[in-house]
């Protein structure tokens, strides 16, 4: 299949005068795009001796120039998540074996602090203006390493995800096959690029594409409508805090959601309440999608003329996906729910310098152990039910946190919820719940509680409910339940 950017060079000098990316800088033409990544692979190549390079940019157009200079060099291009603390940025920059990384001024400031490194090459502080020095792109074999994206470590430290330029290539073709994207398209970007869905479905598809991007680094809701009437995107992917979010603006309205055909929600679970207003107030039927970093990472995304009520849609084409039992390893039926598992020419080579930890992400036979819990229906829908490791046994009986959380999410008062596990001796385990209330809102734990009992067996009613101020969110916004078991540990 070969380099990740072959077909992005290839795109970029087919119309150099497009304008391809605007973000809350700039605007850049095809031409600016090729000029500036010449300018960064020629800082690249005086300082850096490693293989890796790492890049670390807020959402914009920095991020694609550096990573595509870092890929014409033949380096390993590692996105770093900036709202980590000093020493897991640390960690990452250390166990990748980086010795150069780019970055700009404003991006430290807002850190508040440089991280330890042999060579900053800061964007902010080249010269731009002057002639670019000629560079010869070295054209990459397929297997060998294009991304190292370091999950956000949900359970011990963060572990390098390593994605071959071929299984980038393959998720970028079988996004595009799936949906018919022209260059005529537009995407509004929010989502980070660190993150490998913001990196490759709103940064590299559009790249491929022809497409144009529109990026704002800071999710501001009003800024989001506001850049919604100005481009009249096509192509809109958030995740569902990001979307109620946009409810509270007061003067959005239908027409500014008008232009969009793919509104897409993923990163974490649906909730039906934003679901049901998004579609009462603005018109939209938000599609979600589904994948993880291991699959580069898009697996599953329901369009528009196949939508099902909280199905992640069907396989993308070239993945094989199959439901087993986590226990005998039996691969199930349709509606029956059992481990998500996925074989296909986009799934990971294996964890960074983790032999044993890539052993056990794979089966004998090939597929990867997504970890998810989901179901197909009768025509290959995919509904995920739950984490198999955040599974809370109640005397014998499987509960998922999520189904707890879709209840509680449906009361008046509720802007979103977490549910977690905790050790009962009678029991096994019981299900408590955290609840962050929407602003000027608030409600009692028996109504809660009385809430719950309309719509849930008595078994997965909350033992407790805890009310806080914010539940805890990773990067992406996702509500971090290991973070609610400190809590509970308090």
């Amino acid at each position: 299949m070969g380099s990740i950017h072959g077909p992005i060079l290839r795109s970029l000098l087919a119309a150099p005068f497009r304008e391809r990316i605007v973000d809350d800088r700039r605007s850049y033409r095809a031409i600016d795009l090729l000029v500036a990544s010449l300018h960064v692979a020629s800082a690249i190549k005086s300082k850096c001796d490693s293989q890796t390079v790492g890049v670390l940019m807020p959402t914009g157009a920095g991020f694609p120039i550096a990573a595509l200079a870092s890929w014409c060099l033949g380096k390993t291009v590692v996105p770093l998540n900036y709202l980590l603390k000093q020493d897991e940025l640390q960690y990452i920059i250390d166990d990748s074996g980086m010795d150069t990384l780019v970055t700009a001024q404003p991006m430290l400031d807002f850190m508040g602090y440089t991280p330890r490194v042999k060579h900053l090459i800061k964007l902010d502080q080249l010269d731009f203006k002057s002639f670019p020095e000629p560079i010869m792109p070295t054209f990459a074999d397929g297997e060998s390493l294009g991304v190292l994206l370091y999950t956000s470590g949900t359970s011990g430290k963060p572990k390098g995800v390593m994605l071959s330029h071929n299984n980038v290539r393959a998720n970028i073709d079988q996004v595009r096959d799936w949906i018919d994207i022209t260059k005529d398209f537009v995407f509004l970007g929010v989502l980070p690029q660190f993150h490998s869905f913001g990196m490759t479905a709103l940064t590299l598809v559009p790249l491929v594409t022809g497409s144009k991007a529109v990026y704002t680094a800071r999710f501001v809701p009003g800024k989001i409508i506001k850049l919604m009437r100005e481009h009249k995107p096509k192509v809109f992917v958030a995740i569902p805090s990001m979307y109620n979010a946009l409810l509270h603006v007061k003067d959005a309205t239908r027409d500014d959601f008008a232009n969009i055909t793919y509104m897409v929600s993923g990163g974490e679970p649906l909730p039906k309440a934003v679901f049901d207003a998004m579609r009462e107030r603005f018109g939209v039927t938000l599609a979600e999608g589904y994948g993880l970093t291991e699959t580069s990472p898009v697996t599953n995304w329901c369009r528009p003329q196949e939508w099902r009520e909280h199905s992640v849609g069907r396989p993308l084409p070239r993945l094989e996906e199959r439901i087993v039992d986590p226990v005998t390893g039996k691969t199930l039926g349709p509606n029956q729910d059992g481990e998500v598992q996925m074989r296909g020419p986009n799934v990971m080579q294996g964890y960074y310098k983790l032999p044993d930890e890539t052993a056990k992400a794979f089966t004998a036979d090939g597929f990867f152990k997504s970890g998810d819990i989901g179901r197909h229906d009768d025509e290959g829908h995919l509904f995920i039910t739950g984490r198999l490791k955040e599974m809370i046994i109640v005397g014998g009986e499987n509960v998922f946190p999520r189904e707890i959380e879709e209840v509680l999410n449906t009361h008046p008062a509720v802007n979103a919820t977490g549910v977690i596990g905790v050790h009962d001796p009678m029991r096994g385990e019981q299900p408590v719940a955290f609840v962050e209330f929407k602003e000027n809102a608030s409600a009692e734990e028996k109504d809660l509680l009385a809430h719950c009992r309309t719509s849930l067996a008595g078994y997965k009613i909350p033992a407790k409910i805890h009310v806080v101020d914010q539940l805890p969110r990773n990067a992406t916004g996702k509500i971090m339940r290991r973070e609610l078991k400190k809590l509970v540990t308090k």
